[in-house]
């Protein structure tokens, strides 16, 4: 069995989601978050973009998992879960009456469950199923915190594998580099990336990397078309190594060929006010005055029209389509009090369009006892790569 936990550290976490539950008044928790059912119970799947259900009591009945026939294998040897329902395709097929039947097998007709509803594992064709099957026979309400903020403190395990991710990613960023230089192919480039992940052990990254030259650079997502760098450019490099699921992110903007002044100074305040915000990062303190320091910092200098509205958010063990573990972001007047084993990214962007200048930099940090601990071995500098 391919557990990444011990079984008593996930013991200790359905335990918390249970005593959780207590404190909300559920009976029981639907669970659609892959996220959720990977803290929860190690299962490990692409699965979820098919309709995929665990059932949590509040009591200490066993999870129950509804899945296809192609995950029964994948639950049985990659999670702690033992009761394993198999709903089979089929023209017309619903399996939102297997799950109903489930919870009438629990006990749980007239029961408030929480279901949670900011998951990629629960489309709105799904829900509606669901909705519709559940109406006058339970009580549903959104839970989708509920796992989740159990999710934002790493423990010493989980924070091994993001120690590790972030070795990964200082390799993958130090291959980049060293493969950017004028006429460079950008594919070639994402793929230097990506070799140190892979054969370190890492997995591939969720989504992105969001890399490109030119007025690419000024892109914030992915985008496709690589193009090869011209003579003097501008590369902007954003991406997340991840291991055992645990992402670490990276950003960073480098000039190609020659230096512009301009990018230069952009480059100054960026690493300036990135400084700053990882000082704000302290325990006990709102996380949103760390945006308050990257907006005061740009701000200040200038800056204020080309910056972002919010500068960071939460990682952890992600799965597609993306790395951001959001709620949290980091913006300004955000309470979330910062605790001790939060895994933030935070990135200070500058886009300058008129001129079509780009400035980027961005560290993965973990809150520790004293303060903000930077998960990177590489200082932020102006690169350039003639």
């Amino acid at each position: 069995m391919a557990l990444h936990f011990e079984r008593t550290e996930f013991a200790a976490r359905v335990s918390a989601a249970r005593a959780a539950m207590k404190r909300e008044d559920l009976a029981a928790i639907l669970l659609f978050s892959q996220e959720s059912l990977f803290y929860l119970t190690g299962f490990d799947t692409s699965g979820f973009v098919f309709f995929q259900c665990a059932v949590l009591t509040a009591d200490e009945g066993p999870v129950t998992l509804l899945t296809r026939r192609p995950d029964l294998e994948q639950a049985r040897r990659t999670s702690t879960i033992e009761d394993i329902r198999i709903w089979y395709d089929a023209e017309g097929a619903d399996p939102s009456i297997d799950l109903l039947a489930i919870l009438e097998e629990k006990r749980l007709l007239g029961a408030r469950i929480g279901i949670e509803l900011r998951s990629f594992g629960l489309t709105a064709d799904k829900y509606e199923l669901v909705r519709q099957r559940f109406a006058g026979r339970v009580a549903l309400t959104d839970a989708s915190a509920l796992v989740r903020s159990l999710r934002l403190v790493k423990s010493p395990a989980e924070l091994a594998y993001v120690r590790r991710a972030a070795e990964l990613a200082d390799d993958a960023l130090e291959a980049m580099l060293a493969a950017a230089r004028p006429g460079a192919f950008e594919g070639d480039i994402a793929a230097a990336g990506s070799v140190p992940i892979l054969s370190g052990g890492g997995d591939p990254a969720p989504s992105g990397p969001v890399l490109g030259s030119g007025e690419r650079a000024l892109l914030i997502r992915s985008a496709t078309g690589f193009r090869h760098l011209d003579p003097v450019d501008q590369l902007t490099m954003e991406f997340a190594a991840s291991y055992r699921h645990y992402c670490v992110c990276l950003m960073r903007t480098i000039a190609i060929g020659r230096a512009d002044p301009r990018q230069r100074r952009m480059f100054e305040v960026t690493r300036d006010a990135l400084q700053a915000m990882t000082e704000a990062a302290r325990p006990g303190r709102p996380i949103g005055e760390i945006d308050d320091a990257h907006r005061r910092v740009y701000d200040q200098s200038g800056y204020g029209a080309a910056r972002m509205s919010a500068c960071g958010y939460s990682l952890g063990a992600l799965y597609r389509p993306t790395w951001m573990d959001v709620p949290p972001m980091i913006y300004s007047g955000n309470p979330l009090p910062l605790r001790a084993g939060m895994v933030l990214f935070l990135h200070a962007i500058l886009i300058d369009a008129p001129n079509g200048l780009a400035m980027s930099l961005g560290h993965t940090i973990e809150i520790a006892a004293d303060g903000a601990a930077v998960l990177s071995r590489l200082t932020p500098e102006f690169v350039l790569r003639a």
